[in-house]
């Protein structure tokens, strides 16, 4: 591995620009491929056979076409059904997954009452399973973690149909419970897709402006600098990386999505494979 190589980064879509958008804070001087598998999107409803062999074929693409020198698969699906396999073929490749950050909603929360939204193909994994029982063992104020699938919702984000994600809000949020920072009510929400960020603004309609959200970009940064230090490999030139950006399904939303989301750079490249 070398400096100058990339970081390879996908995700089922475009959710996986949040985390992008959190990497490129935190690592300026790297350069980064992106991918986004909105061609077969959303992975959350899909079984996980599927997202197995998706992750591997887009890892394969990063390795063999770019050339990364790490990978962040930055789905919150992928990373339970296929991060450990992954890991286990490619043992020399640095790889940062993603999941619901628990841990730093129950840090903040002060009712002990925390929401928490993903796709179902998250929320029914057993590293998720594993992720709540492994936090409720190791802590001595219980915490009540009150699980929403949101089945839709990212693919609603994936098209940018509007009235579908405000239709489908007004279902879940409701569900989830009393949104607001008095005893019993729910003042922490986790954004358990990496589309949500997204929507955050629609979502405040539902919880107010007090509940605190919680996302991965930022958690999933520091760690892809950590092992990227750990290897020797973290590129600290004044230069500022490159940024190539692919997708599987309609170029021109995506390339519209991403000069609206990322601050590109000027060598920026946006193209479909």
């Amino acid at each position: 591995m070398t400096l100058n190589q990339p970081i390879g980064v996908f995700d089922s879509g475009i959710g996986g620009l949040s985390i992008l958008k959190a990497l490129r804070a935190e690592l300026p001087h790297e350069s980064f491929v992106y991918i986004a598998d909105s061609g077969n999107a959303p992975y959350g409803e899909k079984g996980d056979a599927f997202v197995i062999e998706r992750s591997r074929a887009l890892t394969r693409t990063l390795l063999d076409d770019h050339n990364v020198k790490a990978l962040v698969v930055a789905c919150n699906t992928a990373t339970a059904a296929a991060a450990k396999l992954i890991r286990a073929e490619f043992p020399d490749l640095p790889l940062v997954g993603v999941e619901p950050a628990l841990k730093p909603a129950v840090q903040l929360s002060k009712t002990r009452n925390i929401g928490v939204m993903a796709t179902r193909g998250t929320l029914e994994s057993a590293k998720f399973a594993a992720l709540i029982a492994s936090l409720k063992a190791s802590l001595t104020d219980p915490v009540d973690f009150i699980i929403q699938p949101c089945d839709g919702l990212a693919a609603a984000i994936e098209t940018q149909n509007t009235p579908k994600i405000i239709a489908l809000l007004a279902k879940y949020t409701p569900a989830i419970g009393e949104f607001g920072t008095k005893s019993g009510q729910i003042d922490t929400l986790v954004l358990g897709c990496t589309h949500y960020p997204f929507i955050s603004h629609l979502l405040r309609v539902h919880t107010g402006a007090a509940v605190h959200y919680i996302d991965t970009g930022e958690p999933v940064a520091r760690q892809t600098r950590r092992l990227l230090e750990a290897a020797g490999t973290l590129n600290t030139s004044p230069a500022l990386g490159g940024l190539k950006l692919f997708t599987t399904g309609d170029l021109g939303g995506f390339a519209e999505l991403t000069k609206l989301w990322l601050n590109l750079p000027e060598n920026a490249e946006i193209s479909k494979i």
